[in-house]
């Protein structure tokens, strides 16, 4: 592991009247403990975990729209507003990692066309292959040791059989001791990954959390062993 807080600087901030500081979480936030090589950020869409997770990457020095150090494009409104207000304690620091951004991985794909890094890749464009196969693709050629990786939804172009094989990529790199990975997820498959911390963006704080209190892991559950009472309550009540 080499990060190891996250600590909000509440001495900088002019008002926590506007965006970000608008969100519970991150209004109430002074600092996040990270005590695990797998780290994932839970919680409902507009909790806070990507304002986060981007902040973080933009303090480690990646580019917010995706990427590494050395990535530079530009995205439309890929600016961090949290960035410049945290402040990241590591032992040792790393320089080394990558950002994932589900949302804006189509123009880093068209960023690596356009630098002819293809090689980097497997070989082939990730415009190539499915969306799926292009997110397996980065993480088997791009994730290597000594190095830290956010991940914004990675699930999001994969199938649940194509979750359980990031799984075990994300099981090589951390059983080799020098890879660190923080998650923002809505997957309980993803969050099913054994000795990982998971922290919950839900209430005004952020809290950490069992695999079984998540709301991802429960709602899934009652589903699928309640589906026609489920969708019967859903549909036509």
């Amino acid at each position: 592991m080499f990060l190891k807080r996250i600590t909000l600087q509440h001495e900088r901030i002019p008002t926590f009247r506007d965006y970000p500081f608008s969100i519970p979480s991150i209004r109430h936030l002074d600092q996040v403990d990270i005590k695990s090589p797998v780290t994932f950020f839970v919680g409902e869409n507009g909790t806070g975990k990507s304002t986060l997770l981007e902040a973080v990457a933009e303090q480690c020095g990646f580019n917010t729209a995706g990427g590494g150090r050395n990535n530079y494009y530009d995205v439309h409104a890929s600016e961090s507003a949290l960035g410049k207000y945290i402040r990241l304690s590591w032992l040792p620091k790393v320089t080394n990692g990558f950002f994932l951004r589900s949302e804006s991985f189509y123009q880093f794909a068209s960023h690596v066309d356009d630098v002819g890094a293809q090689g980097a890749y497997g070989g082939r464009s990730l415009h190539e292959q499915s969306h799926g196969e292009a997110f397996l693709s980065l993480f088997l050629n791009r994730f290597t040791g000594r190095a830290i990786y956010l991940l914004d939804e990675p699930e999001a172009a994969l199938s649940p059989q194509r979750q359980l094989s990031f799984l075990k990529v994300l099981h090589d790199l951390v059983s080799s001791g020098d890879s660190q990975f923080i998650i923002a997820t809505h997957s309980p498959i993803l969050l099913g990954y054994p000795d990982a911390t998971i922290l919950s963006f839900d209430e005004e704080t952020i809290q950490e959390v069992t695999y079984e209190e998540t709301e991802h892991y429960q709602l899934t559950r009652y589903f699928l062993e309640n589906r026609k009472r489920f969708l019967r309550e859903l549909l036509y009540s």
